[in-house]
């Protein structure tokens, strides 16, 4: 089918630069909506010259769009969105979904896009906003194979590494896998930063060390400035991934598969979210763990 108009509903740290990019890249009209409208009107502001248009009312967007792309930050805002455009939807309409919620929940997600004669993939993005704004993110998509070839132009105008995962839902059980992995080496470069910090080995030093051996990442490289300067500017928020951490624990719970290591780090995120870390970058759990010691 032929895609003419895209529409953007979500634009955060991440919806607003994939948006950009789509605009930068499409030949044709985008629409963009956000629940702050405002903000939606100033980036089409931003975007004037690709003809990008601000759209209030996600219905009128749903209708005049042949592509629906949404980027929100909770499974509850997700549901929302699809109860919301649903009466717009049917044959001849494409729904993305980039936003990172709960598989089951999106599995239900495309089961009522279904029904109304309309096609819908998952697809959650991977890397940061420094990649979004490149349009070098990873995607992992969970949808047929048909679709998938249909929406691929689209999806690498905002990331390099496109990945098809299988059915519905799958894009999503991947990305929450790879959060998952994150977090854990994220905690340990806590607890072993903790234990170096309490051998007189400061941050810097600690992490040109690290780079020496077989235990360099990315998440240290990328956060190597934020620990040195004990400092915790939101690139990636710790609510969001604590929002990720925690569909794990329940994804596994419920494919019986025991993560004590993920358990482990679900207990960091929660002692962060309760001391009001939440807005800070997902780099601040240091603090928690450092905390403990």
């Amino acid at each position: 089918m032929e895609i003419r108009t895209i529409g953007f509903i979500g634009l955060g740290i991440m919806g607003a630069p994939m948006s950009s990019n789509i605009a930068a890249k499409f030949d044709g009209k985008v629409l963009l909506c956000n629940r702050t409208h405002e903000k939606a009107q100033r980036l089409a502001q931003e975007l004037s010259q690709y003809g990008a248009e601000a759209v209030e009312d996600k219905k009128e967007l749903a209708r005049r769009a042949d592509l629906i792309i949404t980027m929100v930050p909770r499974t509850v805002d997700s549901e929302a969105v699809y109860e919301e455009i649903l009466p717009e939807l049917g044959v001849g309409k494409i729904c993305v979904d980039m936003s990172t919620i709960d598989p089951g929940a999106s599995r239900k997600i495309a089961e009522k896009v279904k029904q109304t004669g309309a096609q819908f993939a998952d697809a959650p993005v991977v890397k940061s906003k420094a990649a979004a704004i490149a349009g070098k993110l990873g995607i992992y998509v969970g949808c047929d194979e048909s679709l998938y070839e249909t929406i691929l132009p689209i999806l690498q105008m905002m990331g390099e590494n496109v990945i098809r995962m299988g059915a519905n839902g799958n894009g999503l059980v991947m990305k929450i896998c790879h959060n998952a992995l994150a977090s854990q080496i994220q905690n340990g470069v806590n607890e072993t930063l903790t234990l170096a910090g309490a051998n007189g080995i400061d941050p810097e030093t600690y992490v040109r060390a690290i780079s020496y051996g077989g235990a360099q990442n990315a998440y240290l490289d990328n956060h190597a400035a934020m620990f040195a300067q004990d400092e915790y500017p939101t690139s990636f928020s710790l609510q969001n991934a604590a929002k990720d951490v925690g569909i794990a624990v329940r994804l596994a719970k419920e494919c019986g598969v025991p993560m004590p290591g993920e358990e482990v780090a679900y207990s960091v995120y929660q002692e962060a979210l309760e001391k009001g870390l939440g807005p800070e970058d997902w780099g601040a759990t240091w603090k928690i763990v450092r905390g403990r010691a």
